[in-house]
């Protein structure tokens, strides 16, 4: 059965990520065991922004493949069920991490994450983080769900 949408309460029932660190707000498009998209709508309030940088406010972009992981996280564990909610889901791997554009504040990334396979608590994903249809970052990584 596919979500439509995934709202905070729903995000934040499926991983422990929390203020500051957790950095979807909504899902949508949600396909269990194959797909989904994080929306993560971001703010001048953003605390990494005090630092990366003053004068030109720019997303640091391990955080937007962080989002990216978040949302494959949500997905991996509303496909599993509720025995996963809560549950840890490690980073494993990153690769052809490309960043084309700087995100700022008043953007709204729309995070596209596909699984690409997955075998035991192992899953691959690729994913890309957009703002006005347009790709500002993109990986493929791999993560570890800690039963």
């Amino acid at each position: 059965m596919d979500l439509p949408v995934i709202d905070i309460e729903g995000i934040m029932s499926a991983i422990p990520h929390r203020y500051p660190f957790l950095l979807i707000d909504r899902m949508i498009n949600v396909k269990k065991g194959l797909s989904a998209t994080g929306i993560k709508n971001v703010s001048v309030n953003e605390n990494f922004f005090q630092g990366h940088f003053p004068s030109r406010p720019v997303m640091p972009g391990v955080l937007i493949i962080e989002a990216m992981a978040q949302t494959a996280a949500v997905l991996v564990v509303k496909t599993l069920g509720a025995e996963f909610e809560g549950k840890i889901v490690y980073f494993m791997t990153i690769e052809n991490a490309k960043f084309r554009r700087p995100v700022g504040p008043g953007d709204q990334l729309f995070i596209d994450v596909v699984k690409e396979r997955q075998r035991a608590n192992v899953w691959k994903f690729r994913g890309i983080a957009k703002v006005d249809g347009v790709s500002v970052a993109e990986a493929t990584f791999g993560a570890m769900i800690m039963g």
